[in-house]
């Protein structure tokens, strides 16, 4: 399975994007997708997560009700809808499947990575 992520780039602290994630070649019946983020020097860390169906969706604490997550029910594209953006938030976005959102988002096991999509945020 290959994960290409797009929608990255430059914008101004309060503005938003949207990134995409679709999923091609020999997919699974079922899995779930998610974001992670990775700052300069810092290690990956899990953003959101949603389920085969868009029924589940799981996120961290630090993008709860900045951040949105969406799927149309077994569509092989996923969404991160990123508003009210920081400066913290810069960092490179990675897609990941998995078979659960809970799998996902503890990395116990992660079927496929993305390629990263830099997004940077100024002041």
């Amino acid at each position: 399975v290959q994960l290409q992520a797009s929608g990255g780039g430059l914008v101004q602290s309060g503005e938003f994007l949207r990134l995409s994630c679709t999923a091609s070649g020999r997919t699974s019946s079922k899995y779930a997708m998610g974001w992670f983020r990775q700052r300069s020097g810092e290690q990956r860390e899990f953003i959101a997560a949603i389920s085969w169906l868009g029924t589940t969706v799981e996120y961290s604490d630090s993008v709860k009700g900045r951040f949105t997550i969406s799927r149309d029910g077994g569509s092989n594209t996923a969404y991160l809808q990123m508003n009210s953006l920081k400066t913290e938030d810069t960092a490179t976005y990675y897609c990941a499947t998995g078979k659960q959102t809970t799998w996902i988002r503890t990395q116990v096991a992660i079927d496929s990575w993305g390629k990263g999509t830099l997004v940077t945020v100024s002041s």
